[in-house]
């Protein structure tokens, strides 16, 4: 019998971002308390740029942003936000997105599967993802269980389950 498996990836569906990014750019764009602010919101290339007139005002467009991320299923894990920067009359935030598991983070998954994991679940680094092989399925759901319950630092999901 082959060997069950799965992929841990860490992977952003980028036409859910863009649709929480330009819900926020109309909630911006239509709210009371960003009138005449300067406040707004768009896509800088692989970023996300937010600019208002005071840094709690570009926050608070951050956390509109945020907001309407967790509204469609986007991990706030995958998100980088930096701090407000001043840029002439207005101040600059730049949220970076994060895709791909780092090696170190990869090591740190693989070593929490060989330690608490049941016996016989073999991990794989390939690339920015895991896989995770096992004889039987049900270690392989434990394992998904297991990673489920840690705090770590990226967005995790399962994939290819077989």
């Amino acid at each position: 019998m082959a060997d069950s498996s799965f992929d841990i990836v860490s992977k952003l569906d980028r036409q859910e971002v863009d649709n929480a990014v330009n819900q926020a750019a109309k909630e911006v764009a239509n709210r009371f308390d960003f009138r005449n602010v300067d406040a707004g919101i768009k896509w800088s290339g692989e970023s996300i740029e937010i600019q208002a007139n005071t840094e709690e005002r570009a926050n608070a467009v951050l956390d509109v942003l945020k907001d309407k991320l967790v509204k469609r299923g986007i991990s706030l894990k995958a998100i980088d936000a930096g701090e407000p920067k001043p840029s002439g009359k207005v101040h600059k935030l730049s949220v970076g997105l994060k895709e791909g598991i780092a090696q170190d983070e990869a090591k740190k998954i693989g070593k929490i599967i060989r330690d608490e994991g049941p016996k016989g679940v073999k991990a794989q680094i390939q690339g920015d993802e895991l896989r995770v092989s096992s004889k039987k399925k049900d270690d392989l759901q434990e394992i998904i269980a297991l990673l489920k319950g840690k705090d770590l630092e990226v967005a995790l999901q399962f994939v290819n389950y077989r």
